[in-house]
Formats: C-alpha cells, sequence, structure tokens
C-alpha cells in the first residue's frame, strides 16, 4: 500500500512520469559530471509526456550549489490556462564519488521523502543536456526524461545532438512532448 502513495505522490509531483512494465533499461551516463559547468538555467525544450503536465509552459531547470556538494535545482513551470507560475525545489546528490552523473534527487516539500534517479546521460555544457530517471517498482517501472536547452527557442542541430544521445542508449522518442516556451514570463528563476 506504501508504493502505491509514493507513486501517486511522485506522479502528483514530480514533471513526466511514465509509468510502464518492465524493469529499467541499461543506459550510458557521461563519464564525470562537471558539477560547475552544468550549473545554471536550462530550459526544457522536451519531456516525456505526463497527464500531470498537462497545459504546462515554459518550463525550466535551474541548477545552483547546495551543501555538501549536492546541487540545489528549483524547476519552474506557468500553467498555460491559469498563466499561474509554479516551482519546486529539490536537492541532487552524486551517488557516489563527486562527480558522479548519477544523482539522487529529493523533494523536501514533499510530504513523502522519496528519492528519484537523475542521471546525465549526455550534455556539452554550453547548449544542451539529456536527463534520465527511472525507478523500478516491481513489475512496473516509472520512467521520465528530458531535453534541456541553454536557449529558450534551441536551433535544431542543437536538439539533434541530444536525440542522437536518446537514439544511442534506445530511448523511444515516441513519448517526448515539445515544451511551449512562447510568450513565458521574463524574469525566471
Amino acid at each position: 500500500m506504501l508504493w502505491i502513495v509514493v507513486m501517486l505522490s511522485l506522479v502528483g509531483h514530480c514533471a513526466a512520469l511514465l509509468p510502464t512494465f518492465g524493469i529499467c533499461p541499461e543506459v550510458e551516463t557521461i563519464e564525470r559530471l562537471n558539477m560547475t559547468t552544468f550549473m545554471g538555467k536550462w530550459y526544457e525544450a522536451e519531456r516525456y509526456f505526463s497527464i500531470v503536465e498537462f497545459g504546462a509552459k515554459c518550463g525550466t531547470f535551474n541548477y545552483s550549489a547546495g551543501q555538501n556538494g549536492a546541487l540545489r535545482i528549483v524547476t519552474s513551470q506557468t500553467s498555460a490556462l491559469t498563466g499561474i507560475e509554479s516551482n519546486l525545489e529539490a536537492i541532487a546528490r552524486p551517488i557516489s564519488r563527486a562527480d558522479d552523473p548519477k544523482l539522487t534527487v529529493s523533494y523536501p516539500s514533499l510530504p513523502i521523502q522519496y528519492p528519484t534517479p537523475h542521471w546525465v546521460l549526455g550534455t556539452d555544457y554550453d547548449s544542451y543536456a539529456v536527463l534520465w530517471s527511472c525507478t523500478n517498482m516491481g513489475v512496473f517501472s516509472i520512467k521520465s526524461a528530458w531535453i534541456l536547452t541553454r536557449e529558450r527557442q534551441p536551433p535544431v542541430p542543437v536538439v539533434e545532438k541530444a536525440y542522437k544521445i536518446l537514439d544511442k542508449n534506445h530511448i523511444s522518442r515516441a513519448f517526448f512532448y515539445r515544451t511551449d516556451q512562447k510568450n513565458c514570463p521574463a524574469k525566471r528563476n
């Protein structure tokens, strides 16, 4: 029963979760993550589709230095229906070493603390990043993926670099939803 509550909490509060049958696939991350270079504002270009995120636009991820080698993440989005902006703060910690691209993310403001994976599959630090999350839950796995870019309206070649990372890891692009980044509030994060 607890795992149902955890899943509902995660689906209700985290972006773009996709429940599927089967275990998480093997994926390849970058070798090392330079946390300092990765910090800053990223625009959500695409993400896995989720009913919970229906009508959300102007998604951003803002990474900054946290305590004890952690990253502080503030995700923001605006409701296309109401124009109301919402933010969610998270703390990302490397799983093993300080430059580990496999991070564990927790959400201090959520009532149930259930850390989720947040893996960097690819980035050039200047234009794109591909993030992946997958958690095994018995016969199900909960998957999520994001393409982040440094520009609100990235050029096609930048997004194509991200697609190559997804294709290399056999991650289907069929579940991706392009984030509307038009008519966004001027001041974000």
